[in-house]
């Protein structure tokens, strides 16, 4: 797999994971939701940080991805700019 790749799927991992989350907050504050949401979330985070940090020939890049919540979707839109010109 490529670190687009990677990051692209870990991307899209955490802002989904983050959405239950907050979606949970403000609705019933399930503790299983929490438990499972939020260390899928805290992994998706080091995922797309690591991803990042991978990816060639864009700087920003990997400052982008610390963004949390949907710093793999900007770095992934950045990478993306970057690469077409």
């Amino acid at each position: 797999m490529t670190a687009t790749r990677v990051l692209r799927t870990a991307g899209a991992v955490e802002a989904i994971s983050l959405a239950i989350l907050l979606a949970n907050l403000l609705t019933v504050h399930a503790r299983t939701i929490t438990s499972v949401a939020g260390p899928l979330h805290g992994m998706a985070y080091l995922t797309v940080v690591a991803a990042a940090s991978m990816a060639q020939g864009a700087t920003g890049v990997l400052w982008r991805a610390l963004v949390p919540g949907v710093g793999g979707l900007l770095a992934l839109r950045h990478l993306g700019a970057t690469r077409k010109g």
